[in-house]
């Protein structure tokens, strides 16, 4: 019995899986295209995104005061704003003609104490062999020996980037003062005519995507609203509560430290460890005890505020899940440096708020 062999027939691709095929590998190349440029982009002008979205903030800022004063008295937005840039500078200039000398003073006389207390922090680590072991593994640039060197730089580098970071980075007037009145002035003008410039990005949108691209724009400015109010509330509950506690303790310099300390919780987190340092540091000249007694402070503080503070703000403004906001500390500290660290939170803020617009919501059965 004889079998016939079958040849195989290979069946030629039709038109619509080729024309299907060649329209997927150019959207890919096309995503490929758009995403090369975007990192292009944030690589070669990283700073001027920086600069603009500093300006961006600056101008939510303005506009939503000035808002506040129109809903308050019923008086026009540009008159609302003009009472809220004379106040602004009001208080300024009045502060600073009345304390400016004594933060001055103040802020010479916390640079000098922490120096001073670095320096003794190291003479009483190189007294105790278990610090010298330390002082010999830690990098120059941190006050160690850089790996054996005994010379002074790494104290005076570590006493410098503690006390002294913030005037280091105003020795650069033209750059930094200069970035401070570009971000004041744009600023300034986007919340004058908000529309003008909004309309104009508008434009750049296809037609069809317009609509959603407004009601984008719209949550953007809402949420960093919401996120300024709630960072302000929280800064100054977290200032008032760290001065009044080290003034109790007895630490020199409580309201400087107390300022400090609000200052840093502008960036969450990683800034709450960057305000307790000095004062740490200031309470080890008085002794174990009042330094124990200071990072107890400091933790308690934290702890109001990261389990008390927080929830009340996050559900009258902006909720960011702690793990994405460290996250993001790093993601844009590491590509736009340090102003990218500052400025992550409300980012990361907007954009949160923005994919949660534009992506659909999911359902019961898809939740994990």
């Amino acid at each position: 019995m004889s079998s016939e062999r079958v040849p195989r027939v290979i069946l030629p691709a039709t038109a619509e899986t080729t024309d299907s095929s060649i329209g997927s590998i150019a959207r890919l190349l096309r995503l490929t295209l758009l995403v090369a440029i975007t990192m292009l982009s944030i690589w070669l002008i990283g700073d001027v995104i920086m600069v603009v979205f500093a300006a961006a903030l600056f101008a939510v800022i303005l506009h939503g005061m000035a808002r506040a004063v129109h809903r308050r008295t019923g008086i026009s937005n540009g008159i609302a704003l003009v009472i809220v840039c004379v106040l602004l500078v009001a208080i300024v200039v009045g502060i600073s003609w009345t304390s400016g000398s004594d933060i001055v003073a103040q802020a010479a006389r916390l640079k000098d104490a922490l120096t001073t207390q670095v320096i003794a922090l190291r003479n009483q680590l190189e007294a105790w062999p278990q610090g010298k072991i330390l002082l010999d593994y830690l990098p120059a640039s941190l006050g160690g020996n850089g790996g054996g060197s005994s010379n002074s730089g790494g104290l005076m580098s570590l006493g410098s980037r503690i006390a002294g970071s913030m005037t280091g980075f105003l020795g650069s007037a033209f750059g930094v003062l200069g970035t401070m009145a570009v971000v004041l002035i744009a600023g300034l003008y986007f919340a004058a005519s908000p529309a003008l410039y909004a309309n104009g990005m508008l434009r750049l949108v296809p037609h069809k995507w317009r609509g959603k691209g407004r009601e984008v724009m719209l949550v953007a400015a809402d949420t960093l609203w919401a996120w300024v109010v709630g960072q302000a509330l929280d800064m100054a509950v977290v200032g008032i509560l760290s001065g009044v506690g080290l003034w109790i303790i007895g630490v020199p310099l409580a309201l400087s430290l107390g300022f400090l300390a609000a200052l840093c919780n502008f960036i969450p987190y990683i800034g709450a460890i960057l305000g307790a340092i000095p004062a740490c540091l200031l309470a080890l000249s008085l002794g174990l005890r009042e330094t124990a007694m200071v990072a107890a402070l400091y933790t308690v503080v934290q702890f109001f505020e990261g389990n008390v503070m927080a929830p009340l703000i996050q559900r009258k403004a902006v909720s960011m899940p702690p793990g994405v906001t460290v996250l993001s500390q790093t993601f844009f500290g590491g590509i736009f440096g340090a102003p990218g660290l500052i400025l992550a939170s409300p980012l990361t803020a907007m954009l949160l708020a923005v994919g949660d617009r534009l992506t659909p919501k999911l359902d019961d059965d898809e939740r994990i």
